[in-house]
C-alpha cells in the first residue's frame, strides 16, 4: 500500500495531497536551514550534558524532601550552561509557562516595585497573575503595580514610549517573545537583544525577565545570550522535547534564580528541596531531543503559511518571514473556519482523534476557547495542537508536531475539513 492510500483513508483528498506536495517542494532549500540550526543546537545540548558528565545514576527517583538529589541538580546545570547562565531551576514542581513566570515575578517583584511590559499586553493568562484583570494572590493584591508601551502600528517597539515609561520604581521589564493570542509579530534574539540593550540603558539595574514559550531552540542563540537576567518556559512546549509529562524552567543571574527557587519551595529551603518522583529520565531525554522536535514544528509552521498564504488568508509570520517562534496564526475569518481547522487538526491525531473539539470557557481566558489537542500529554503544545479565541479576526494558532511527517499531515487535514464544510474551493 502507497502512502496515499493510507492518507486516502485518513480522509484526504487527492487535491489537497497534491497541494501539499506542490508546497513542500519548493521549500526544500528553507527545510535545510532549519536542519542547520537544529544541528548546531543538537551539539550545544550534548555538549553540555558531556561536560556536565551525565552519568545512568542521575536517573534515580527521589522522593519525600528530595535531599541530594545530583539527577535534578545536574539537570539544572545542564540547562544553565545550554543557556549560558549563572544557574537554573527545572522542576517538575513547575506546573506549566504561566506558573513559572508567576514563580519569577513574585519572586523577584515587592510591594511598591513597578512591573513594564514593553510590547503591550501580555498573554492572557498572565492579565489575572498580574492584576491587569483582578484575581485573588495577583500582584496587584501585594502592591505591585504595572505600566505597558504598546507597539507601533507595524509591531515595532516604541522606544520614546518604552523610555517616558522607565521610572525609579521600575524594578522589572517582561518581554513576551511569542505573539500569544495576537497578530503581532514574534520577537527574534536579535530584536530582543536590542530591546534590552535600549531598557538597560535607560535604568541599568532593570531585571530584564523574557517568556521564552515556543521559541527555544528556533535559532542558535537564546534571550540570555543577548542580555536577559532572565528566560522562562515550560517543558510541555519546545525543552521538553514532546517526552517532558510536566515541568517548567528558569534560566539566570544567580541572584535572581536563588529568589524564584526561595518562592518555588520556601525562604531558606530553595533549591534543595523537591523530589524528582523518577521523572529525570524524560526530563533529560526531552532536552536532548528538543532542537530535532522543534525543527520539524518549524517545518510545519512554515508548510502552514505557505499553504494558507497561498489560499489568500492572511498568516502572521508571512510565509517568507524570518521565524522567531514555532506558532503559526491563520486569520480565518469566521468561527465556522476555526471549528473546521480545529477538527481537522484533532482528526490528524494519534490520541482522541475521534473526538470534535468546540468552544468553551477555558479558566483564565476571557472568551471562548477552542482547542485541538490529541496529545500523548495533556495540553502539551509541542505536540501537533491548533487553539484561539474566538474573537475577530478569529485566528487560530497552529503549533507544533513532534515530528515535520506529523506536522504536514495536521495541516492537510485542516485544509481538507474546511474543505469538506464548503468554507474553501481548490
Amino acid at each position: 500500500m502507497d502512502l496515499f492510500s493510507i492518507y486516502g483513508q485518513l480522509g484526504l483528498s487527492e487535491a489537497v495531497w497534491a497541494l501539499g506536495q506542490r508546497i513542500e517542494d519548493g521549500l526544500r532549500d528553507r527545510f535545510r536551514e532549519i536542519d542547520a540550526v537544529a544541528e548546531y543546537n543538537q551539539a550545544k545540548v550534548l555538549a553540555a550534558m558531556q561536560a556536565c558528565r551525565i552519568g545512568a545514576n542521575h536517573f534515580a527517583a527521589t522522593t519525600g524532601y528530595g535531599y541530594n538529589d545530583d539527577g535534578r541538580e545536574r539537570l539544572e546545570q545542564v540547562y544553565a550552561q545550554v543557556f549560558h547562565t549563572e544557574a537554573a531551576l527545572v522542576r517538575p514542581q513547575i506546573t506549566c509557562g504561566t506558573h513559572a513566570l508567576t514563580v519569577a515575578l513574585s519572586a523577584n517583584l515587592r510591594p511598591g516595585d513597578e512591573l513594564l511590559s514593553p510590547v503591550g499586553l501580555p498573554y492572557d493568562t498572565l492579565q489575572e497573575v498580574i492584576g491587569i484583570r483582578p484575581s485573588p494572590c495577583s500582584l496587584a493584591e501585594y502592591g505591585v503595580t504595572y505600566r505597558q508601551a504598546d507597539l507601533k502600528a507595524d509591531g515595532s517597539f516604541d522606544y520614546d514610549a518604552i523610555r517616558a515609561a522607565i521610572h525609579e520604581r521600575t524594578r522589572l521589564i517582561t518581554i513576551q517573545r511569542s505573539k500569544g493570542y495576537a497578530t503581532r509579530p514574534s520577537f527574534t534574539v536579535a530584536q530582543i537583544g536590542e530591546l534590552i540593550a535600549f531598557c538597560k540603558s535607560v535604568k541599568p539595574d532593570v531585571i530584564c525577565m523574557v517568556d521564552n514559550c515556543y521559541g527555544e531552540f528556533v535559532e542558535p542563540i537564546e534571550p540570555t545570550d543577548v542580555g536577559a537576567d532572565m528566560a522562562v518556559g515550560s517543558l510541555i512546549k519546545n525543552p521538553g522535547g514532546g517526552l517532558a509529562p510536566i515541568g517548567g524552567y528558569i534560566c539566570g543571574t544567580k541572584a535572581c534564580v536563588d529568589r524564584c527557587a526561595y518562592r518555588l519551595s520556601a525562604p531558606g529551603l530553595g533549591q534543595e528541596v523537591g523530589a524528582n518522583l523518577g521523572i529525570l529520565p524524560a526530563f533529560y531525554q526531552g532536552f536532548f531531543l528538543a532542537p530535532t522536535v522543534t525543527a520539524g514544528a518549524l517545518k510545519g509552521a512554515i508548510f502552514a503559511a505557505h499553504l494558507y498564504e497561498g489560499l489568500g488568508y492572511r498568516c502572521i509570520p508571512s510565509a517568507g518571514a524570518v521565524r522567531a517562534d514555532i506558532i503559526q496564526a491563520v486569520e480565518l475569518g469566521s468561527e465556522a473556519a476555526m471549528v473546521a481547522f480545529c477538527k481537522g487538526i484533532q482528526a490528524a491525531a494519534p490520541v482522541d482523534s475521534f473526538a470534535a473539539p468546540e468552544p468553551w470557557a477555558m479558566p483564565g481566558y476571557d472568551d471562548p476557547v477552542i482547542m485541538a489537542a490529541g496529545a500523548f500529554v495533556q495540553g502539551s503544545s509541542i505536540e501537533l495542537s491548533a487553539d484561539g479565541p474566538i474573537r475577530p479576526p478569529y485566528a487560530v494558532y497552529f503549533q507544533g508536531g513532534l515530528t515535520w511527517q506529523h506536522a504536514k499531515l495536521g495541516i492537510l487535514m485542516s485544509l481538507q475539513k474546511m474543505t469538506d464544510a464548503g468554507l474553501v474551493a481548490l
